[in-house]
């Protein structure tokens, strides 16, 4: 006779079993797989259902059902390149590169309002017409963004700096940033630039009390920016009275909600949307996600919504993981952006929330939307591959297929010594390179007149030579476009490879 084995024996306990999912968790490049693999799924589900949902606006306005789908799939491969770009970047040039790259950003904010450069489109001065494609520098701004403020506010938090360094200069930029996209005018990247400002302060320390005041500061700007023009204070009055005027002002929501009612659970099936037949305005665009809601029903929205939701758990996982601040902050932060800009979306397409305007991350239509989240994607993945396992793997030639195929660089381990060893080569730098104040010749206390004010003149000379001193060393040792991540010497280099 058999018995069953005991699942406790003395004091040790089984095990419990992971299961297979589980097991590919805990391997070294788990983080990095997930992040392309949502990158993908996310970006083909969206070319399938711009293809569905534009089609018939397609064909009647240029006789091609394929046009604006064509268009996105140029981007989309666009976006690849972007991403695969971003995964051969090293750490300390993306660092190195920050500063410059948002400097050029905010140019072109400047440029694209001035009239024969920008090009005008329902009122709005917000793209490069470059012939073949349009170009939207406020995408572009929301990553350059993301990239140089996780650069400052690790430099800082190195530093131990107080609140005072932190909003400096971070918080003028980011103000100053919003101030160009809402010239625009275009308050939904307005709000997404906001969201990214916010989670850069919220996890780069800053204090709740002086975070608080930020925050209740922007939303009533919010508030005032949304009730200061026409459409938007009468998307704000659709909003909290939908059934004043279900023709006009609440069309364009009422549809939204009627197509997510007639998709129910399993969806009217592909193609089968009878709202884009021209009763849902920017069915393609905007409110992508109520086409989807009716052609795949409610499994397909439950789809969208588990994906974003693992995106969640990637971006947490690398940052947690992550022994670099620069990383951990700039995936966290991005994490944090392109989550709030899905759960906007989906929020007034189901009527929770006014709306905005903002697309659906990877899904909806908009060449520089898709690229340059495709962009920010590649970078997230360039960071789940520097998580301690991960380089140790990759250093140890574990590099799985997928990596031999792109030929990917091996990243370079994070050192809080070498980095700290970098930062104090850069302070001693900055040092050597404050000249001294020229000191006088002190007379003697008794002779000719003001000798005891001669001492007095010496040492105030002397104290401000020393603040001097001490608010350079500070400012060299921590501005934005020099990086402090460690820098190998040319002889190391030579020997890993």
């Amino acid at each position: 006779m058999t018995t069953a084995t005991p699942r406790r024996a003395g004091n040790q306990t089984q095990r419990p079993r992971i299961g297979w999912f589980g097991a590919w968790l805990a391997r070294p490049l788990a983080s990095f797989h997930l992040v392309v693999a949502i990158a993908v799924l996310l970006t083909v589900l969206g070319l399938v259902m711009v293809l569905s949902a534009s089609s018939v606006e397609s064909y009647a306005d240029g006789g091609s059902a394929y046009k604006l789908f064509i268009a996105q799939t140029v981007m989309a491969a666009f976006g690849a390149v972007l991403f695969y770009i971003a995964l051969r970047i090293p750490m300390r040039v993306m660092r190195r590169l920050s500063f410059p790259v948002f400097a050029l950003s905010v140019v072109l904010l400047v440029l694209v309002l001035i009239p024969g450069i920008g090009s005008e489109v329902q009122g709005s001065r917000r793209w490069f017409d470059l012939g073949v494609v349009s170009v939207q520098p406020s995408e572009i701004v929301k990553v350059t963004l993301v990239v140089w403020g996780s650069h400052l506010l690790a430099s800082r938090q190195t530093e131990k700096a107080g609140y005072k360094d932190i909003l400096m200069p971070l918080v003028p930029a980011g103000l100053l940033v919003c101030f160009l996209v809402v010239l625009e005018p275009n308050l939904s990247t307005t709000i997404a630039l906001g969201i990214v400002l916010t989670s850069l302060l919220w996890f780069g320390g800053l204090p709740l009390r002086m975070f608080v005041t930020i925050a209740v500061s922007g939303g009533v700007a919010a508030a005032i920016l949304a009730l200061s023009a026409g459409y938007r204070s009468d998307r704000m009055r659709a909003f909290f009275s939908p059934g004043d005027d279900p023709q006009g002002i609440g069309y364009q929501a009422r549809q939204a909600l009627y197509s997510l009612a007639d998709g129910g659970i399993w969806g009217r099936g592909l193609g089968q949307s009878r709202a884009k037949w021209s009763y849902l305005p920017n069915a393609h665009n905007d409110f992508i996600f109520a086409i989807i809601g009716e052609e795949l029903g409610f499994l397909g929205c439950a789809l969208v919504l588990g994906l974003f939701a693992l995106f969640v758990y990637a971006g947490l996982r690398i940052a947690t993981r992550s022994v670099d601040p620069f990383i951990r902050l700039l995936t966290v932060s991005a994490t944090t952006w392109i989550t709030g800009q899905a759960l906007i979306n989906v929020g007034y397409v189901v009527g929770l929330l006014p709306v905005t305007g903002l697309q659906l991350p990877l899904v909806s239509a908009g060449g520089s939307s898709l690229a340059i989240t495709l962009l920010m994607f590649g970078i997230i993945a360039n960071a789940a591959r520097h998580e301690p396992e991960a380089v140790a793997a990759l250093h140890a030639g574990q590099d799985g297929r997928f990596s031999r195929l792109l030929r990917l660089p091996k990243p370079e381990l994070y050192s809080p010594a070498r980095a700290q060893a970098s930062r104090a080569r850069t302070k001693a730098k900055a040092k050597a390179k404050v000249k001294p104040a020229p000191q006088r010749r002190a007379l003697p206390s008794g002779r000719g007149r003001g000798g005891s004010e001669s001492s007095s003149r010496r040492s105030i000379d002397s104290d401000s030579a020393r603040r001097t001193s001490r608010s350079t060393e500070s400012w060299r040792s921590t501005r934005a476009w020099e990086p402090n991540y460690p820098m190998k010497h040319a002889r190391e280099r030579g020997n890993s490879r």
